[in-house]
């Protein structure tokens, strides 16, 4: 949980600053692709290329392709219709994608889990529940798209490292082997430049190229790692309510730095209800589950 946590701090202020610094100004396909180039800097280099097996590498790389490079297609052209604001209004859908799709691949329904992201869902549309403006609709879209790459990615990342990692002497660290993950969005994210971008809207400014640095090293090169690997650590109930926990703490930051209009009582009460469906989840709905799952299965 530590890592989710830590990641969430981290994240908090990636969505002010694309929609400050970089919307309308920088490219966004060039955005995508420099902040995926960046952080496989850090992690190709020091892939164990003759120790992971071929079909590992492909599968990291096909969640790569979908989590971070064609969430981040849809994640950066929604800011194109929505504000800051909107934008961290429609993510609150991703815990209830998270639980479903990793009780699909289980193949099973967990009802709790689905009410504890439920609540948590509640709990992010108190915190940013206004007025939306006359695209939200073309943008609610997008952002959905980007939910769900999101939200499949971290399933399919936790499944895998529960099937191929735990309990095997041979198994290799998460770090050797992330660089695939990179690997894939990488590619996404060239298509994508090569067949949409628009190199007449390079970064300007330092303050802009100082903004894709910060993202793509410690964003996305150190946070999506430490995500991953957090959410193989996590039951999906908590990995769904950590998803939501980006929201009081995008808002903090926005408030904090740029001083944009917050509503402090409503902060309060939905980060609240977020924290209490976290906890909820850990005390009263993990054990139950595990308990269930494990008689099912002796």
């Amino acid at each position: 949980m530590i890592y989710l946590w830590l990641v969430t701090v981290l994240w908090a202020f990636s969505f002010s600053l694309i929609g400050v610094y970089l919307t309308g100004h920088v490219d966004n396909y060039f955005a995508v692709f420099s902040r995926i180039f960046l952080a496989s800097l850090f992690f190709v280099p020091i892939i164990r290329w003759r120790r992971v097996p071929a079909f590992l590498a492909i599968k990291l790389m096909l969640i790569g392709g979908i989590q971070l490079g064609a969430m981040y297609l849809f994640f950066y052209n929604a800011f194109v219709f929505l504000t800051v604001p909107e934008v961290l209004l429609f993510t609150v859908f991703t815990p209830i994608y998270i639980t479903l799709l990793y009780d699909l691949i289980k193949r099973r329904f967990t009802l709790w889990y689905l009410v504890t992201a439920l609540l948590a869902v509640l709990g992010a549309a108190i915190l940013r529940y206004n007025r939306i403006s006359q695209d939200f609709m073309v943008g609610f879209l997008i952002i959905q798209g980007a939910n769900i790459c999101f939200a499949l990615g971290q399933v399919m990342y936790k499944y895998l490292m529960e099937k191929q990692l735990p309990g095997k002497r041979s198994a290799l660290p998460q770090r050797s082997v992330f660089g695939f993950f990179y690997l894939g969005a990488l590619i996404v994210s060239i298509i994508g430049l090569l067949v949409w971008g628009d190199l007449d809207r390079m970064p300007a400014t330092a303050i802009q190229w100082g903004v894709l640095l910060w993202l793509g090293i410690a964003a996305s090169g150190l946070g999506y790692f430490l995500w991953n690997k957090g959410a193989t650590q996590v039951d999906a109930g908590a990995l769904a309510i950590m998803n939501n926990a980006l929201i009081p703490a995008g808002l903090l930051a926005n408030l904090a730095i740029w001083n944009r209009d917050v509503d402090l009582l409503r902060l309060a009460i939905g980060g609240g209800v977020i924290f209490l469906s976290l906890w909820f989840n850990e005390t009263r709905i993990k054990p139950k589950v595990e308990c269930q799952y494990s008689a099912h299965s002796a």
